[in-house]
């Protein structure tokens, strides 16, 4: 398998001067519980700053948090997930999954993840989606649209597909469903039908939680004016100079907020 070639990220998408707001992508976030509020807000900050729309679908009181937090929010609109059906539409890309619980959600109030997640997935398969997290625990891969981009770690590669993710199997996985897969590891895997490459780098600073969240609204902001091979790639290769950028200035003592406010200025040096 061949390493990922920095020099396609010359092809990434890049605004025109005579752009307008929306132009640049709208992107649908669906994520958070009761339980995992953070997970909800680190893809918040990475996508809010790339795209020129984003909507924010989460708890009750998560919602709130980014309602005061409108100061590091300002092109985006905070929506009720009862909502949610009426900005898919809208959305050049939905991320589901960062912070939903494996739990039915009765509990606490939270929606159920599988039936969330199949329901939108099945009712919108010809939209972009990045699958990400509680949804990928719960969801049969056969659900999933054929140009979705799913990020799992090795153990939720394994779960989902009920094989270890090898370079071989990565790929395998990738051409039966159709899918861009991106596995997380010491070295991501991004496969698609026709195509696969490693990307390399990062440091063990990034095995913290939240990293994985930032990761996934790095590649649905691409993927919002992309395709799902080259966003998946770049975002990967992003993620991953970022944490290096943050090991050369705190050495692996950073977290999923720093690398999230990273991403923009390793993308302003590499884009």
């Amino acid at each position: 398998m061949t390493e990922f070639n920095p020099k396609e990220l010359e092809k990434l998408y890049k605004p025109a001067s005579s752009s307008h707001k929306g132009d640049n992508g709208k992107v649908l976030i669906i994520a958070g519980s009761h339980l995992f509020h953070a997970a909800s807000l680190w893809p918040l900050t990475v996508a809010s700053r790339i795209v020129d729309m984003v909507f924010y679908a989460s708890v009750p009181e998560n919602n709130a948090l980014v309602q005061k937090a409108k100061q590091e929010f300002r092109n985006g609109i905070v929506i009720p997930r009862s909502k949610i059906e009426n900005y898919i539409e809208e959305s050049d890309c939905i991320l589901i999954g960062p912070g939903l619980t494996r739990a039915d959600g009765k509990e606490e109030g939270d929606d159920n993840t599988q039936e969330l997640t199949e329901k939108l997935l099945g009712l919108y398969p010809d939209k972009k989606w990045v699958v990400d997290g509680g949804s990928l625990q719960v969801i049969n891969p056969s659900i999933l649209p054929k140009r979705a981009i799913i990020t799992p770690h090795k153990i939720e590669f394994e779960r989902l597909f009920g094989i270890k993710p090898t370079d071989e199997n990565v790929q395998s996985m990738a051409k039966k469903f159709g899918v861009v897969i991106l596995t997380k590891g010491e070295y991501d895997i991004v496969a698609s039908q026709d195509e696969a490459v490693r990307v390399s780098g990062g440091n063990p600073g990034m095995t913290k939680g939240g990293t994985g969240d930032v990761l996934a609204g790095l590649a649905a902001s691409l993927y919002a004016k992309n395709s799902a091979f080259l966003a998946a790639c770049s975002a990967s290769y992003i993620n991953k100079r970022a944490g290096e950028s943050l090991s050369q200035k705190m050495g692996i003592y950073f977290n999923a907020s720093d690398l999230a406010l990273e991403i923009p200025h390793v993308m302003s040096q590499l884009l």
